[in-house]
Order: C-alpha cells, then sequence, then structure tokens
C-alpha cells in the first residue's frame, strides 16, 4: 500500500532500554577486534561483503520463516536500496578499511562520532528540539573520544572511519522513516542488497576472493555477522522509531569505550595516557545525555491583584 513509508516525526521523550543498549554498544565494541582478527584470513572488501551478506540471508531465512512481509511499494525498496549504499556498503567498506589502517581501538572511536553528526539532520528532518545540555554533553563526550584516540588518529584511515561514521547516521536517520513495513524483512534486504554490491566492488578492487577458511575465520564471520549486524541493527532500527535520535546516538559513545577495553585485553593495544581521563569525560557526558529531564514546574494561577483594572475586594474587619 502506499502508505508503507511514513515519514518519522519528532519523539516524545522516549528513552532507549539500557539493557539492550549497554548489550548492542558492547557487541559493537567487540567487532572491531573481531575484525582486526578476521583481516588476517580475508581481504577488507571481501570480508565487509561478507558480514553483509550473512547477516542479510539469516534475517531473510528467519523473517521468512515467520511469514513476515517483505516490502511492497516501490517507496519502500527505495528505502531499502538507500540503506544499502549507506548502512551497508558505504559503512561497511570504510569501516573494515579504517580498521585495517588503524588500531582497533582507535578505528572505534573514529567510526562512532555518530551522536554530533545526528544532530542537526535530527532537527531539520524530524523537528526533534536538541537542549544546549545535550548539544554541551556530546560535544564534551566527544571530545573525550578524541583524547582516548590521541595521535593515532590520523591519515586515510582516520577519514575512513569518520566516513563510516557518517554512512551509519545517515543509516540511522533512514531507519526513522520504515514506519509500517516490517524492520526484520527490511534489515534483511538491504544487508543482502549491500553485500551484493559490496561484493561486485571486491571483485573490481581487489580480484577473486582469496579467503583461508579457518574455524577462527567461520567463528568471527558468525559473531560479526549474526549478532553484531542481525540481531544489533533490528535492535536499534526498533529502537529508533520510538525514541529521540540525539539521545539514542549518544549510547554509541560506549561503543569505543567497549571497544578500546576488548582491544586492551584481547590484542594487547596499549592508548595512550590520556585514555583515563578521555574515558571519564565520555561517561560523564553520557551521563548528563541520558538523566531525566527536571519537570517543567505547573504555572501558578494568576494573582487577582495584579490584573489591571480588577478590583480586590475588601477584607472585613473585625470588630473590637
Amino acid at each position: 500500500m502506499a502508505g508503507d513509508v511514513r515519514p518519522g516525526t519528532a519523539r516524545a521523550a522516549t528513552r532507549p532500554s539500557v539493557p539492550a543498549m549497554l548489550a548492542v554498544t558492547a557487541v559493537w565494541g567487540l567487532c572491531f577486534v573481531g575484525i582486526r582478527w578476521g583481516l588476517r584470513d580475508a581481504p577488507v572488501l571481501w570480508f565487509a561483503a561478507l558480514r553483509s551478506g550473512v547477516a542479510g540471508l539469516a534475517l531473510l531465512v528467519y523473517g521468512t520463516a515467520q511469514r513476515r512481509r517483505s516490502p511492497r511499494t516501490p517507496q519502500g525498496w527505495a528505502l531499502v536500496g538507500a540503506l544499502a549504499v549507506t548502512n551497508s556498503g558505504i559503512a561497511f567498506a570504510a569501516m573494515f578499511a579504517g580498521v585495517a589502517g588503524l588500531a582497533a581501538g582507535v578505528a572505534a572511536v573514529l567510526a562512532n562520532a555518530q551522536p554530533l553528526l545526528i544532530l542537526l539532520p535530527a532537527w531539520w528532518l524530524y523537528r526533534e528540539p536538541v537542549s544546549a545540555r545535550t548539544a554541551v554533553a556530546l560535544g564534551a563526550g566527544f571530545a573525550g573520544l578524541v583524547l582516548v584516540a590521541g595521535t593515532g588518529g590520523s591519515g586515510t584511515g582516520a577519514v575512513l572511519s569518520l566516513l563510516a561514521a557518517a554512512a551509519i547516521t545517515a543509516g540511522t536517520l533512514l531507519s526513522r522513516r520504515i514506519g509500517t513495513l516490517d524492520v526484520v524483512m527490511v534489515s534483511g534486504w538491504h544487508f543482502l542488497l549491500g553485500g551484493a554490491g559490496l561484493a561486485a566492488f571486491a571483485a573490481m578492487v581487489e580480484g577473486a576472493p582469496r579467503i583461508t577458511w579457518t574455524p577462527r575465520f567461520v567463528a568471527i564471520l558468525a559473531v560479526l555477522a549474526l549478532l553484531g549486524t542481525a540481531w544489533a541493527f533490528v535492535v536499534w532500527f526498533r529502537e529508533a522509531q520510538r525514541c529521540e535520535l540525539s539521545v539514542l546516538s549518544a549510547w554509541t559513545f560506549l561503543t569505543p569505550v567497549f571497544g578500546i577495553g576488548f582491544a586492551v585485553v584481547l590484542l594487547g593495544e596499549r592508548p595512550s595516557g590520556w585514555t583515563a581521563a578521555g574515558l571519564g569525560l565520555v561517561l560523564v557526558a553520557l551521563w548528563f545525555v541520558l538523566r531525566p529531564r527536571p519537570a517543567t514546574p505547573p504555572h501558578p494561577p494568576p494573582d487577582p491583584s495584579s490584573e489591571p483594572g480588577r478590583a480586590v475586594p475588601a477584607r472585613p474587619r473585625a470588630d473590637g
């Protein structure tokens, strides 16, 4: 039907699910370590294509088994195509190439600039108000991420990681327009089509796929595709339907926090000496963004004596 895609409007101050956001950001942080490991067995673009394609196929199998409905209108498929280009094609290609050129922790920092990038588009497209407190807190949080990155965020890898952040921001903005479409099927189709586009691009740039199908690589691909892509993005898109995008995106500040922690424990990376200060600033900023806003006090009733031209009845005077 023609109304499948419903433009988003400003949302009420609905808060994202805390357990869901902690799980999603932890999984996404782990993905940067997984990408670093998997690049030992597969070239950059073919690895990105596999992550997207396997995730899309898994979601479509799951959705078909549940008899969910695929988009049926040109508007619905246009949305799927736009998501395939941004949230899958550009985002994954730039993200994987960024990890290849940077430390995993630094790439996680730069690829998660979404909270700042989304402020103006969310206001312009969906009329979401941005309070001064939120804007300042997000700016402080990003400053903390820059401190965490230290001097490791320069060069082509940094540019690619920021491009990944911009593409994922575009995907989040587009996801608000899913409306009455089924989020599982939209996610499945856009990841499958995005993976196909990445595979075609990989064939042109990298040639035939040279992948070492070790048990390690299969396990990493399964975690990246099924958990870090299929599950995590469906949860993310569902939250984007009901929450303010500036508040929702603030949670992605935790992704590099988890990513750096996993990189330290699993990869032996050693961040700069500014890491503790930067992470502390990130957590304080996130607390300011996510804490409940103070309730607006009710307006007191007007004072009759302040109304012009209205006489105030005299009090009765007690005798004696």
